[in-house]
């Protein structure tokens, strides 16, 4: 009979040791930048695809339950702090952003009106819906699209190999990521890549606040959406029609503003100074140092 007890104590207590050595290697997977990068695009990537094109407020509300499921990945799985989406100080940085890219997206398209590219007149009625409707549909946009590829992407590929290859890398796959739009093309990645990815990685960089990327983001195409400029080859109802006259590479073509070589230079002149700003305040880290 003590043969028989002991037996199975013993192969139980390999079994155990199995399980536990199995649970501590996923834990351990999870926990590793490439981890939890994964889990949180998983996650942040079906709260976008349920409620992207949803109607009315979903966007928005895909935008919230988008930063919950987030900030659930990053404490939970990931074991990380996450001062990128603090609560203080959130409504001051997306205002910021949203100047910036306000005034980033005006300038550009009153370069290429002023070329010959584009002329204006307003669409007419139904200002405010259009307006509510671009607004909620931009915002949900722009929370996602920042927490997968600025929160997520920028700050695992970091850890791994440092600030300059995670830019490159995330600035890379955010051109790819638009090719599937209507009017797209190599050129149209690449704009997408230098005046998006990199003006958009380096203002993360610069000030380390998703709220300050995502009022960027958002009002950038918003006020593209509401000229009645294509978004990424999305076009939508604006408080303006828009004649585009000219070469593509002046105007964007089909695919918009943003496939427009103007942009693309202002985008790289406004992305220099955030990234020498980021130097300076020693928020660009090495592969070295992030490797710790």
């Amino acid at each position: 009979m003590g043969t028989t007890s002991e037996t199975p104590h013993a192969t139980g207590s390999g079994q155990d040791k199995d399980r536990d050595a199995g649970g501590g290697r996923l834990r351990r997977i999870a926990r590793s930048p490439l981890g939890w990068m994964l889990a949180g695009m998983a996650g942040v990537g079906l709260v976008s695809g349920l409620t992207a094109t949803g109607p009315g407020p979903v966007p928005v509300l895909g935008a919230a339950a988008a930063v919950a499921v987030y900030a659930w990945v990053m404490r939970r799985v990931a074991g990380r702090s996450t001062p990128e989406t603090a609560r203080s100080g959130a409504g001051r940085e997306a205002l910021l952003g949203g100047a910036i890219g306000l005034g980033f997206v005006l300038v550009s398209a009153l370069l290429v009106t002023a070329f010959g590219g584009y002329s204006f007149s307003w669409a007419g009625d139904g200002v405010l819906s259009v307006v509510a409707t671009a607004v909620m549909v931009q915002t949900g946009a722009a929370v996602t699209e920042e927490l997968l590829f600025r929160g997520l992407a920028l700050q695992a590929l970091e850890l791994l190999w440092g600030s300059r290859a995670a830019l490159v890398i995330t600035s890379l796959f955010f051109g790819v990521a638009h090719l599937g739009a209507e009017g797209a093309s190599a050129w149209s990645a690449l704009a997408i890549a230098v005046e998006a990815g990199v003006l958009l990685g380096a203002a993360f960089l610069w000030r380390r606040s998703i709220w300050f990327v995502v009022g960027l983001h958002c009002v950038w195409n918003t006020t593209v959406e509401l000229l009645g400029i294509p978004v990424s080859g999305h076009t939508s109802d604006g408080l303006f029609t828009v004649d585009v006259h000219g070469s593509d590479l002046l105007t964007g073509g089909a695919f918009g503003l943003e496939a427009s070589v103007v942009p693309v230079l202002a985008g790289v002149a406004l992305a220099v100074p955030m990234l020498v700003l980021a130097r300076r305040s020693g928020r660009v880290t090495t592969r070295r140092r992030a490797s710790r």
